[in-house]
């Protein structure tokens, strides 16, 4: 393959990742032609290393290299207190806050018909073996607060009813540092009916 030709197959391989046009590709392909070689292959290997290594966890289906993924892996976590996100990338964004310090589980999606998505899509066989060991006493509902996370939720809630955890969701509200005025009506509703007592 010529160099032109290469460089027009990379460009059509990155224009094909969410969020890159056509432009933004070809930029990228003409940056890591640039770079030395021995950084293009790294960028390379991370890759091959993802796609052959990166698996998800047995427990929790967190990614992982092993078969249990570092936050299973931790003992310095509450193993009393379960987390359910939608996705991976919902677990890196709650422990980026450093305030949650307990297990996840990870359903790898979310109830959604028009996405011809069902429970049967999910992990919650799964989660409801987890809760059933007896192990949680809390089980922390984090799923995105949108239609299609609520009624996942309320699925789940519906599934875990008759075990004796305690089922509880994020709290929703208006932002800190944000606007009264500028909030929308869904935010103001949620910020009123989860109010909190205050304390002198």
């Amino acid at each position: 393959m010529s160099t032109c030709e290469a460089i027009q197959e990379l460009i059509e391989q990155l224009a094909r990742l969410p969020g890159l046009g056509k432009k933004s590709a070809e930029r990228i392909a003409f940056h890591l032609l640039r770079l030395p070689e021995q950084d293009a292959l790294r960028l390379a290997e991370a890759i091959r290393r993802l796609k052959t290594q990166v698996r998800h966890c047995q427990a929790c289906y967190n990614l992982a290299e092993g078969s249990l993924c570092s936050i299973c892996q931790d003992s310095s976590r509450d193993p009393t207190l379960l987390c359910v996100v939608e996705h991976p990338r919902d677990l890196l964004a709650l422990e980026s806050t450093g305030c949650y310090r307990g297990l996840y589980h990870v359903l790898l999606g979310r109830i959604s018909p028009l996405e011809g998505t069902g429970p049967e899509d999910l992990t919650l066989d799964a989660l409801v073996r987890r809760v059933a060991s007896g192990q949680f006493k809390e089980v922390l509902l984090a799923t995105n607060p949108n239609t299609e996370g609520d009624g996942t939720a309320l699925h789940i809630i519906n599934l875990l009813q008759d075990y004796p955890v305690r089922l509880t969701r994020l709290a929703r509200g208006i932002t800190s540092g944000s606007v009264i005025e500028f909030a929308n009506r869904d935010t103001l509703s949620d910020a009123l009916r989860l109010r909190q007592e205050v304390h002198p």
